[in-house]
């Protein structure tokens, strides 16, 4: 009796473990279905992309057998799936490089952006959150909720080109596209990836002043897009929270409004707020190309136009298959998280 209690836990746990691990395959394997059922439905024949239009008949054949699309298409699935075990996403018609190196290359300047823009959303969009949910309906509420609702609604591209015209070109106070200048390219080693602590060891503080001119603008625009989002959610969680039982109660009780705010109410909404920003943090990954494209900036969204527009399928399916899945990871840790931090959300 007393060993069949202590296992009914680890058994519980083992099952939320394997019941998760199921999803995530499922997840990921229905996105590669989809990719994979893109690849063969849109306009752009692979072979011609890597031939070129005067090929002749006996080379696009020749192409067509090496690249296995003479094989029925349940076995190009196949191989499909059996090349991305093996972390092989093909070449780019483009780069001529494996199209793996071309993500290692491109994918952290989009990590950065969206890390620094999630900090920024989460700094401010959960204090003004709270805020605004604590003042419901005075002044203060009303100004949240229009700046949070015009970085909801406000197309990303265009701000992006306002902020350009009036930051860049009228007033001069940061750098223009691009995430460094041309003279300090080649003088950074790049070791990380990442441009500004590659600027930091290189001990070039002059190219680390030109990574963070670069780097300002576009970055308060997805940190503005992120706290919008995280603002309307940390609002929306707090009023739920003002209105149960155990908030009157504590106010009758005499408790201070400031303690009742932020530490009964807001206590109660940290660990959902885990989910609204691991959901942010994915959104700026996949959601930059625009963002990406206004600034010239060398992410994997950025990446992902390009090969679009030179035909290369190979490089635009593995960059979405990489995106897709950093977006399904982020969010299956974010529900290892809840239900860490939270006994209630585990399920029996």
């Amino acid at each position: 009796m007393g060993v069949g209690a202590s296992a009914h836990p680890s058994m519980k746990i083992l099952r939320g473990i394997a019941t998760q691990l199921g999803t995530l395959c499922l997840t990921i394997l229905g996105l590669l279905f989809v990719t994979f059922f893109i690849g063969r439905v849109v306009p752009i024949d692979p072979v011609l992309a890597i031939a070129g239009d005067r090929a002749t008949p006996e080379l696009v054949a020749k192409i067509r057998l090496d690249l296995g699309l003479d094989l029925p298409l349940y076995q190009q699935f196949w191989n499909y799936l059996v090349r991305i075990a093996h972390g092989d996403l093909g070449n780019s018609v483009l780069t001529a490089k494996p199209i793996i190196e071309d993500i290692a290359t491109y994918f952290p300047a989009t990590i950065e952006l969206a890390v620094v823009g999630t900090a920024l959303g989460v700094l401010i969009g959960v204090p003004l959150g709270v805020v605004s949910a604590a003042a419901q309906g005075r002044m203060i509420d009303h100004v949240v909720r229009v700046v949070a609702l015009a970085g909801y609604s406000v197309p990303v591209f265009w701000l992006g080109l306002v902020g350009l015209l009036v930051f860049y070109v009228k007033l001069d106070w940061v750098s223009g596209p691009g995430r460094i200048d041309a003279v300090y390219e080649y003088i950074v080693e790049p070791r990380t990836g990442f441009m500004l602590v590659d600027c930091i060891l290189a001990g070039d503080w002059e190219a680390v002043k030109n990574a963070i001119s670069h780097f300002i603008l576009p970055a308060l625009i997805l940190g503005y897009y992120s706290m919008a989002y995280i603002t309307r959610m940390t609002r929306s969680f707090m009023l739920e929270q003002l209105t149960q039982e155990y908030i009157v109660t504590a106010r009758v009780k005499g408790v201070s409004e400031r303690a009742i705010i932020w530490r009964h109410a807001f206590g109660n909404i940290r660990v959902p707020l885990i989910t609204v920003i691991a959901l942010s943090f994915a959104h700026l990954l996949e959601g930059t190309v625009l963002t990406e494209t206004v600034f010239a900036w060398p992410g994997i969204g950025l990446y992902i136009t390009h090969s679009l527009f030179g035909a290369d399928l190979n490089a635009v399916l593995g960059g979405t298959i990489v995106v897709g899945v950093s977006f399904v990871v982020l969010n299956l840790l974010s529900d290892a998280i809840y239900a860490l931090l939270d006994p209630r959300a585990r399920t029996a």
